[in-house]
């Protein structure tokens, strides 16, 4: 296992001060705030740590309230907002300077059999053909607003082998293409085979890459070239099928819309076998700086 991944683990095993009250830790990111994949993350650790070990986590929903200070805690407060005979529904704020900077509401049900279809996975290069994220950001530098954003964004992804199928927004910034990414990741390392950890990881992951397909679109490079800032606003996911963190996953997505200095990301999370794992939306702040 990696120094990073070891370091990312740490970082989602939340402290328990309360029955029902977490404390989680934070690290510096790439921008002043806590990125939030990993407030997400971490709320939905808290959730799974009040839930009988019986029942998985099968959907989340939760908005970005307030920018986190990475320099201090962040407490989640977890209500228990149903125990039924199949699912389980818990509510977490996050809080910080005595603030909500986020909300997730997430479902878990016992395991059941059903009806079961899925779409066609989409075709994609196999992983091990692909630059990893390290050579691609070195070769792309001169791109970026400021050049040592590179080792800070390698820095960043150091937990996660990260590869883009084809050039991420700020390689190609200037030049308007259909709006759909795919990337490959999983963990620099094996995982505990626990499913909610395997979960809370993909959700990290999750808010990397998602909102790259808005700016496709429009030719942006994104904020580390400078030509836009943004936010995330609501993150939703849908988990189908088992799988695994450590193991290659494909991260198809797309962009359907944008409006109103917001856009809109949809992707679907696909095992190497051709299962369809995982569905994600999530609605971004997307701004053109003013002159």
């Amino acid at each position: 296992m990696s120094e990073a991944l070891d370091s990312l683990l740490d970082l989602l095993d939340l402290e328990r001060i309360e029955q029902d009250i977490f404390r989680g830790q934070s690290r510096s990111a790439v921008v002043p705030r806590v990125f939030g994949g990993q407030v997400a993350a971490q709320a939905l650790v808290a959730a799974g740590r009040t839930v009988p070990a019986d029942r998985g986590a099968h959907s989340l929903h939760s908005y970005f309230l307030r920018p986190g200070d990475p320099g201090a805690p962040i407490v989640y407060n977890v209500d228990r907002i149903r125990d039924g005979r199949s699912f389980t529904t818990r509510r977490v704020v996050a809080v910080q300077h005595g603030k909500p900077i986020f909300h997730l509401s997430a479902s878990f049900q016992v395991h059941e059999e059903g009806m079961d279809h899925q779409r066609v996975m989409p075709h994609a290069p196999d992983p091990e053909t692909l630059e990893t994220t390290e050579e691609m950001l070195h070769r792309y530098v001169d791109r970026f607003a400021d050049p040592r954003l590179a080792d800070r964004l390698v820095e960043a992804r150091a937990a996660v082998d990260l590869r883009y199928v084809d050039a991420p927004p700020f390689a190609t910034a200037g030049e308007p293409r259909e709006p759909r990414s795919q990337v490959w990741f999983r963990t620099r390392g094996k995982l505990a085979d626990d499913p909610l950890l395997h979960v809370c990881m993909a959700t990290y992951v999750s808010d990397m890459t998602l909102l790259d397909s808005v700016l496709l679109a429009h030719g942006r490079g994104g904020w580390s070239v400078g030509d836009v800032v943004g936010a995330s606003l609501d993150h939703a996911m849908w988990f189908h099928r088992p799988f695994r963190a450590d193991e290659w996953l494909l991260y198809d997505q797309e962009s359907p819309s944008a409006s109103g200095g917001r856009g809109l990301g949809q992707a679907r999370i696909w095992t190497a076998d051709g299962k369809l794992a995982i569905t994600v939306i999530q609605e971004g702040l997307v701004r053109v700086p003013r002159a």
